[in-house]
């Protein structure tokens, strides 16, 4: 924010907030940077000193940083169905904003934004003197081009749903080459973390045609050499790289990296990172404790934890008999005994969850009892569905996902009682990407998103032709749930966003299309010759100051 701008007029509120004792201090800096805010200044503001980006002590030069990476099929970002292209495509491709480990959103190719009181106008000022790796000046038309193919119903971007929800493509303004404006059809908080999901990576307007190798023309650090999938990805070093180590010595220091997929089995992953022929295994499709377990007190490796609304969504196809009836649905969500799946699955590292797709840590929560282990009272209500013999129900599940087949195995054994009789369909994780929005039945991955409006934004609503948005795979719309996430997507006051998902909460839960048995912790478990870096929510890679010891 400039010195000529002014403050949002809700800043003084969030600020009393914080003297109440109503909005905790982290809180206050993360909303006050949505509004347009520096860091800095938001700490200022509530007395408290915001860290100085301090020169990396002592960084090296050169090398080569190797990950172990499942190397997927990729054209178009804004497609990218989880977060490893985005963890290696991230080094060529950059975003508009970026949200930290803190979950605090900071500038990025955006130096700046500012938001209307009303938030329904939202205006972003582009840096200057950046130029994308083909020679090629970024400028306010490619953040302009790269927001419309979100929006562009043919792309079938996730960012449709959470974008799309309040913003049409007539709502974009261009001011000048370095500003732009968004006029939304509701107020809304959260944009610019919006431009922090993985999948809007910015596109070079000029060259992007549809697939990104094809025109591999990003901002990033590195250059894209070799893109084999299946195989290996290798970026290499960008020479005349916009952003500079806080020395202002240029960046990046690393001379290339290279992501190599090793399979899927995580045991010659492991030994490849203890004897040091990788430098990190890419956890971000599979998070789970093992890799940590496998390495904790080894002297040569790192174990760097972190709190996370990662899940796993147990998720039922409400246009798809037997899921069409919320009574055989809640009968399955009755059958989760979650404390014993949380323990057998995911070896007690994480929370246990309420079948609500709401982070208990998200600042919105609503808090609310983890329903009980009933299988009798599932049995009565298969009876009142027309199955009082019980039922038999398939299950999709990615058969790497080892807590994910763990969960379907509990899940199986306690739903006997009820007379539900579970059939377990494992297949490759690449396989349930293919079909994870048709399956009838299955358990997906979802990955960290700070605030409690963004997931049910991208997967619980429909969009302006009533459609369910590309990413609610259980094909689940309800008009007085949606009514509420777009109250709550609005409502700055926390207090009163929290009495919004109170109901959104029991909502989902009385007649939703989903379980949630388990949030997971996370551990991003890197080679101590990997420097300056730290683990993230959704264990994404900001590698731009990385450097190694060699």
């Amino acid at each position: 924010m400039s010195k000529n701008e002014k403050l949002h007029p809700a800043i003084p509120d969030l600020k009393a907030a914080v003297n109440a004792g109503k909005l905790t201090r982290r809180e206050f800096i993360r909303y006050a940077t949505l509004l347009g805010v520096s860091a800095a200044a938001a700490s200022q503001m509530i007395g408290i000193s915001w860290p100085k980006k301090l020169a990396a002590a002592g960084p090296k030069r050169g090398g080569v940083l190797k990950i172990s990476q499942s190397i997927q099929k990729i054209d178009h970002p804004a497609r990218y169905s989880w977060l490893m292209p985005s963890n290696s495509m991230r080094m060529v491709f950059e975003y508009m904003t970026l949200t930290g480990p803190d979950n605090v959103t900071v500038p990025y190719l955006c130096e700046s934004w500012s938001a209307s009181e009303d938030l329904k106008t939202w205006t972003f000022n582009v840096r200057k003197g950046v130029k994308f790796n083909n020679g090629d000046s970024f400028t306010a038309d490619d953040c302009i081009f790269t927001i419309n193919q979100w929006l562009d119903q043919e792309v079938k971007s996730s960012l449709l749903g959470l974008v799309g929800s309040y913003l049409k493509p007539s709502g974009i303004e261009k001011v000048n080459d370095y500003q732009f404006k968004l006029h939304l059809e509701r107020p809304e908080i959260a944009v610019p973390e919006h431009f922090f999901q993985y999948t809007a990576q910015v596109l070079n307007h000029r060259t992007f045609e549809g697939d990104m190798k094809k025109a591999p023309h990003g901002t990033g650090p590195y250059v894209l050499d070799t893109y084999k999938e299946g195989e290996i990805c290798i970026v290499k070093r960008r020479s005349d790289y916009w952003q500079k180590a806080a020395d202002g010595k240029p960046l990046p220091y690393m001379d290339e990296i290279r992501f190599i997929d090793m399979g899927s089995e995580l045991a010659p992953q492991i030994a490849a990172l203890k004897s040091g022929e990788i430098h990190l295994i890419d956890a971000s499709d599979n998070p789970g404790p093992q890799i940590m377990k496998a390495v904790k007190g080894d002297a040569n490796i790192s174990v760097l934890p972190v709190a996370t609304a990662t899940t796993r969504v147990l998720r039922m196809r409400v246009d798809m008999k037997p899921w069409t009836d919320n009574r055989v649905r809640m009968a399955l969500k009755l059958c989760q005994n979650r404390e014993k799946i949380l323990a057998l699955a995911y070896q007690g590292e994480g929370l246990q969850g309420q079948d609500f797709h709401v982070y208990p840590k998200h600042p919105e929560y609503c808090e609310k009892p983890i329903p009980a282990y009933q299988p009798d009272k599932a049995k009565a209500l298969l009876a009142k569905a027309g199955y009082p013999n019980g039922i038999d129900v398939n299950i999709a599940v990615g058969s790497e996902w080892t807590d994910i087949v763990r969960y379907a195995e509990v899940l199986k054994q306690d739903a006997l009682p009820a007379g539900i009789r579970v059939n377990i369909q494992t297949m490759p994780t690449s396989q349930y990407w293919e079909k994870w929005t048709e399956v009838d039945l299955g358990v997906t991955p979802w990955t960290h998103r700070p605030l409690g409006t963004m997931v049910p934004n991208l997967a619980y609503v429909a969009d302006d032709k009533g459609n369910p948005v590309p990413w609610n795979e259980t094909r689940w719309v309800d008009k007085e749930f949606s009514a509420l996430l777009d109250q709550a997507s609005g409502t700055l006051d926390v207090e009163k966003r929290r009495q919004i998902f109170c109901k959104l909460e029991d909502i989902q839960v009385t007649r939703g299309s989903i379980g949630i048995a388990y949030w997971m912790n996370t551990w991003m478990c890197p080679s101590k010759k990997l420097k300056n870096v730290e683990a993230h929510p959704n264990l994404i890679f900001l590698f731009n100051e990385a450097w190694l010891d060699v």
